[in-house]
C-alpha cells in the first residue's frame, strides 16, 4: 500500500548500526551493492541514495512497489517503504496525509505515527501526530465518522522527518529479512541436499552475512534425478535473493562410496556418510576460499541426529560444523521453508529414504565407527571433491 505519488523506497536496517562507524560505512555500502544487484536483476530502474542510516531508492510511481518488494529480499533489510517524499514543512505534510486518507482511508480506526530526525524543525513528532491527524480527520469526516486508535489502529500513516529537510510519507512497512548483508561474513560451503531443512540452514547463514558454496553430494543409484532436481530448485530459489553472487553448485559424485556403505554397514552407516561428506565439504572449501560447513541438521529431529554423534561426525574435519537449525523444532522449520519460497521445491519425491539403515546409530563413539567405516573412507573423499564438477541451479 502506498500513498498517491510514492516514487521513493525508505530502506531500514538494524543490526548495522550497532556496528563501529567504519564496520557501519562497510556494511552499509554493501548492502546498497546489493540492493542495486537486485533492482538491475529484475529489470526495475532506480536509483540508490545512500544517506546515513537510510538509503533511498529513487524510482517510479509504477515501478515502486515492485522495488520494495526487491528491497525486502535484501540480506540486511529489516523494512522497507513504499514514500512519498515532501518537504519537512507543516502544509506540504498535511496535504500528503489528506491525499493518502482520500485514496486509502475507507473507515476503521487510524493512528498517525511520526518521527523526527534532529532538532532543527520548528515542531516536535508529537506535533507531527497532533495536525497530522487532524489532517486525516477533516479529509474524510464528510465522508463517514473517523475514529482514532493510537494503541491498535486498523490503518496507520507514518510521517518521518529528516534534518535534510525533507519528510517521508508512507502506510506500511513491508518486512525484509533482516540480519547483515550478504558479503559481510566469510563464505561457507551448504550442503544442500534438497530436503526442507537444508535449504533453511543455507539461508539462515546467508541471513547472518555469509555468502554459501553450495555443494550436492550425487549418491548414485540411492539418489537420482528427482533427488538433484529438488536440491537444484531450492539453491535457485535461494539465488534469486542474490543475483550479484556466484550459485553455482558443486556436484560431488559419491554413488560408489554409497554402494559400498550400503554393503558393508549396517549400524552407523549414517554416520559414515556424513563423516564422508564433512570430508568432502572441507575439500571444497580449501578450493573455494569457504571457512566453515553449514547443515540442516536439528538436535534430535533424526534418531542420527543427537548430541553424541555430532561430536563423532564433527571430528572429520578441521573446519568449523555450523548447524543453525540445531534447536528447532519441525515445524518452526517448514515453516521457515515456506516463507523463504523453499518448501514446495523441497517436496519433489525422492529415492534417497533407501539409503538408511533399518535401525540407526544414536549413541556413537568414535574408535568403534573408525574400525567400521572403510578404511580408505577419507581418500574417497577427497577423489571425490576432485572430481567435483560446476552445475548452474
Amino acid at each position: 500500500m502506498k500513498p498517491p505519488g510514492a516514487d521513493t523506497v525508505v530502506v531500514r536496517y538494524g543490526d548495522i548500526n550497532q556496528k563501529s562507524g567504519s564496520v557501519q560505512r562497510d556494511m552499509a555500502g554493501r548492502l546498497v551493492e546489493n540492493v542495486e544487484a537486485l533492482l538491475s536483476d529484475r529489470d526495475i530502474a532506480a536509483e540508490v541514495e545512500h544517506r546515513w542510516t537510510r538509503p533511498l531508492v529513487h524510482t517510479t510511481e509504477s515501478q515502486v512497489e515492485a522495488a520494495t518488494d526487491a528491497v525486502s529480499d535484501a540480506f540486511g533489510v529489516v523494512s522497507a517503504s513504499p514514500a512519498l517524499v515532501v518537504s519537512a514543512e507543516r502544509a506540504a505534510i498535511e496535504d500528503a496525509l489528506a491525499r493518502a486518507a482520500r485514496e486509502h482511508y475507507d473507515g476503521g480506526t487510524f493512528a498517525v505515527d511520526a518521527r523526527r530526525a534532529g532538532d532543527s524543525l520548528p515542531f516536535t513528532s508529537k506535533d507531527v501526530e497532533e495536525f497530522g491527524g487532524q489532517a486525516v480527520w477533516e479529509s474524510v469526516e464528510d465522508e463517514f465518522a473517523p475514529e482514532v486508535d493510537l494503541d491498535d489502529p486498523d490503518l496507520t500513516f507514518f510521517v518521518e522527518c529528516r534534518k535534510e529537510g525533507d519528510a517521508f510519507v508512507f502506510l506500511e512497512k513491508r518486512a525484509g529479512p533482516g540480519g547483515l548483508p550478504l558479503g559481510s561474513q566469510a563464505p561457507v560451503v551448504a550442503l544442500v541436499s534438497g530436503g526442507i531443512d537444508s535449504p533453511v540452514a543455507a539461508y539462515e547463514v546467508m541471513k547472518r552475512g555469509a555468502p554459501i558454496v553450495p555443494v550436492y553430494v550425487d549418491l548414485g543409484d540411492y539418489g537420482g534425478p528427482d533427488h538433484e532436481a529438488r536440491a537444484m530448485e531450492t539453491v535457485r530459489t535461494l539465488a534469486e535473493r542474490a543475483p550479484n553472487f556466484d550459485f553455482r553448485v558443486r556436484r560431488v559424485p559419491a554413488g560408489d562410496t554409497v554402494s559400498l556403505l550400503v554393503d558393508e554397514l549396517e549400524q552407523g552407516r549414517m554416520l559414515a556418510f556424513r563423516r564422508f561428506i564433512y570430508r568432502v565439504a572441507e575439500r571444497v572449501a580449501e578450493r573455494e576460499g569457504a571457512h566453515g560447513i553449514v547443515t540442516g541438521e536439528a538436535l534430535g529431529q533424526k534418531s542420527s541426529q543427537t548430541a553424541r554423534n555430532f561430536g563423532v561426525t564433527s571430528r572429520a574435519t578441521d573446519l568449523p560444523v555450523h548447524r543453525p537449525l540445531l534447536s528447532l523444532d519441525k515445524n518452526e522449520i517448514t515453516e521457515r521453508a515456506r516463507r523463504i519460497g523453499t518448501f514446495s521445491d523441497s517436496t519433489i519425491p525422492a529415492g534417497c529414504n533407501r539409503f538408511a539403515p533399518d535401525q540407526a546409530e544414536t549413541n556413537a563413539r568414535i574408535e568403534p565407527l573408525r574400525e567400521a567405516e572403510p578404511d580408505d573412507l577419507f581418500e574417497r573423499a577427497e577423489r571425490a571433491a576432485e572430481a567435483s564438477e560446476y552445475v548452474d541451479p
